[in-house]
């Protein structure tokens, strides 16, 4: 029988009176999780890349033509249109609604437990969730961008197809698809729901028409080839874990390290759950399993990927306590907020050397050139030119586009050989209509440095002069008569 069916029937006010006093409590717990993201402008190139692309949108670019990446559209066209409300000059708006992204998560996680397992669990859902959410690098765990407004997609599915919605549920699956590509893997857990409620032909006809129409939709509004290709087909050499095993493992293993300790209040009940029949909940364990495949996918094991364990691993966590003394959820939760707690002392004071460098260049670029200017940074920082207010030369916002590098490669697959296919001659073309007042070459004896990009170098070596260096990065300005 359902877990659904054992719970209680509750009246309409009953559900009122419980979210009313839960809801107050879940926003601000959301809230004092997500101050540190307020208190830089930028945490992590990531958002920069959102940040100049939805710049670059606001004055006329063109998705997947313009203005390119390797993600789907939905979260370049949320940064976009927080720009053309608020202006492009800060984050806050964008960071706003993190919280609120985070917020909705944990809605409905405690939505979810509460219908299966009663109403104490789905307050224990919800602030488990909140508080492990921030149990990472805080460049990761704090920025506003994919995973944070991924997860209430993947939730929302798991939702709907909680209750047999299975047209929303395919709906949320594409809609956290479209936030970021792993996000489709809650399809899994949403079709074992489907499975096991033995729906009529019907169900799965409205699930894959809540999966296409909005997919379908996103490809039509930017562009089917381009769409394809930036979203799927184009990641072959950044996908590869040849050439940086012990890079990649290293970075896998501390990530993985520093999730587990933030998790150190949900890992024993769950671990404990392993051991017991009564455990159940297989959808949960299947979306866990899933969303660990999805992290895995690509082998980069960035950390801001083990963001979509989160909430299965909460759902989980209050599964096994529910079946659990009291006493045992108390402990779990008190653990869990001291761990919050650190993490949160950790991104209010933690340094980031990266922004400091980048502010540096953006102050450099805006005393040497005009506002009007094109200009080239050559590195994996593309928010120098946000911080600058400066437009990019070409569409390719980072040099990992044009090498490779940035799937945080450590040399072995790094080059121009290695490039997103058809970038080159595009890239030449760009720096032929319209030269770049200056390049700024940001490689720092990178793997990617121009000695070891042909056509950079002979670009540089033909065209511009060496005229200033700011912090290991070198300042190339054009040749007179160029």
């Amino acid at each position: 029988m359902p877990a659904a069916a054992l719970a209680p029937a509750r009246t309409a006010p009953a559900r009122t009176a419980y979210w009313t006093r839960l809801l107050p409590l879940l926003a601000v717990l959301a809230c004092v999780t997500r101050v540190p993201s307020f208190v830089r402008p930028l945490w992590n190139p990531d958002e920069g890349y959102l940040a100049v692309q939805a710049r670059l949108l606001t004055q006329g670019g063109h998705l997947y033509d313009t203005v390119v990446d390797r993600k789907p559209p939905l979260l370049p066209w949320l940064y976009e249109a927080a720009f053309a409300l608020c202006g492009s000059g800060s984050l806050t708006p964008v960071r706003v609604l993190a919280v609120l992204a985070q917020l909705l998560t944990a809605v409905l996680l405690a939505s979810i437990a509460r219908r299966r397992w009663g109403d104490g669990a789905g307050r224990t859902a919800g602030v488990l969730y909140l508080l492990v959410s921030v149990g990472l690098n805080p460049e990761d765990a704090q920025a506003a961008t994919f995973e944070v407004f991924m997860l209430p997609c993947t939730a929302a599915a798991v939702w709907c197809a909680d209750r047999g919605r299975w047209g929303a549920a395919g709906a949320a699956v594409a809609t956290a698809f479209l936030t970021k590509q792993t996000g489709g893997a809650v399809l899994l857990p949403v079709a074992l729901l489907l499975h096991r409620r033995g729906a009529s032909r019907a169900g799965p006809l409205r699930l894959a028409a809540g999966l296409t129409v909005p997919v379908l939709g996103a490809a039509l509004l930017t562009d089917p080839a381009g769409f394809l290709f930036w979203t799927v087909t184009g990641s072959g050499a950044y996908a590869s874990f040849t050439g940086s095993e012990l890079h990649v493992l290293g970075r896998a293993l501390t990530n993985t390290a520093i999730l587990a300790g933030a998790s150190a209040g949900l890992l024993p009940p769950v671990v404990g759950a392993l051991r017991t029949a009564r455990s159940g909940a297989a959808d949960l364990w299947l979306w866990l399993a899933s969303s660990a495949a999805a992290v895995a996918l690509g082998f980069h094991f960035f950390g801001h990927y083990y963001l979509q364990l989160t909430p299965p691993l909460a759902l989980l966590a209050t599964r096994a306590l529910h079946l659990l003394p009291g006493e045992r959820r108390v402990r779990a939760v008190l653990t869990s907020a001291c761990c919050c707690a650190c993490f949160l002392v950790w991104g209010l004071f933690a340094a980031r050397a990266d922004l400091a460098h980048a502010q540096r260049l953006a102050t450099a670029l805006e005393h040497r050139t005009k506002s009007a200017d094109r200009v080239l940074v050559w590195g994996i920082h593309p928010e120098t030119y946000w911080l600058a207010g400066r437009t990019p030369a070409t569409r390719f916002l980072t040099a990992g586009l044009l090498t490779n590098y940035s799937g945080g490669r450590d040399g072995p697959q790094v080059g121009e050989k290695y490039a997103v296919e058809g970038t080159w001659p595009v890239f030449r073309r760009e720096m032929s209509a319209h030269s770049p007042a200056l390049v700024v070459d940001d490689s720092r004896g990178g793997p990617y440095a121009p000695d070891r990009v042909p056509t950079l170098r002979r670009l540089l070596e033909s065209r511009y002069e060496e005229i200033a260096r700011v912090d290991g990065a070198v300042l190339y300005a054009r040749l007179p008569g160029e």
